[in-house]
């Protein structure tokens, strides 16, 4: 039986008041890799902020990554999202430090205090993205291409049982979107498992994987079509 890390049972989401998505079930397993698509407004950014607690689940069953979604506390939501990789569209990196220093930070941040083991943690995770030569710049010294990279490589830092990726190649060129792309496949065959939100159907036809659609206020398993 493979391992569940996300399921909702008749879930709804809701911004506020205004219901977003309603009668959602769904299961993502241990290892895969899942696009979610639909049209802007469609609900996919609220989908992915009640997966990593910034919305709270008001109806309905959910757990992710061994946390249960309808009765998390506040207190309980920093243990969740060390289990959780986010990388964002705008990369989210601070301006006033180095690559390094944007990495030590979200490690020190989730309780990392021996130097040693911080040192290894980010040369490891640079490594996997490509940029272990660039740690001492600064984010505006580098390409939007390499910046995210760094983003995924932030993700990487607490060996999460969920990557989420929001429209990660959403401010990229088409050339830049393969790489980064790439790279997220190639931890995805690592063993991470992948949830990522895109408009871009041109990777989606370049690398097939199961696709779920936001559409009038549902999801929805889209069926590739063969041949």
């Amino acid at each position: 039986m493979p391992d569940t890390i996300l399921e909702l049972k008749d879930a709804s989401i809701f911004q506020k008041e205004n219901l977003v998505l309603s009668d959602i079930n769904l299961k993502i397993h241990k290892g895969e890799f899942i696009y979610l698509i639909g049209k802007t407004g469609s609900g996919k950014s609220s989908f992915m902020k009640t997966l990593y607690a910034d919305l709270p689940l008001q109806k309905g069953q959910g757990s992710i990554v061994g946390h249960n979604l309808t009765s998390l506390k506040e207190k309980e939501i920093p243990f969740l999202r060390r289990k959780l990789g986010v990388v964002f569209q705008d990369f989210k990196l601070l301006s006033d430090r180095t690559i390094a220093d944007n990495l030590k930070f979200v490690l020190k941040a989730t309780g990392w205090k021996n130097k040693t083991e911080i040192e290894a943690k980010i040369i490891s995770v640079l490594t996997k993205v490509g940029m272990e030569s660039k740690g001492f710049k600064y984010p505006h010294q580098i390409s939007g291409g390499e910046q995210q990279r760094v983003a995924i490589a932030r993700a990487l830092l607490n060996d999460p049982e969920l990557i989420i990726a929001d429209e990660p190649t959403g401010n990229l060129d088409p050339q830049t979107s393969i790489e980064v792309m790439a790279i997220l496949r190639e931890i995805n065959q690592n063993g991470n498992t992948i949830l990522m939100a895109t408009h871009d159907y041109a990777l989606i036809l370049k690398y097939p994987s199961k696709t779920l659609k936001l559409q009038d206020n549902k999801i929805f398993e889209v069926v590739q079509k063969k041949g």
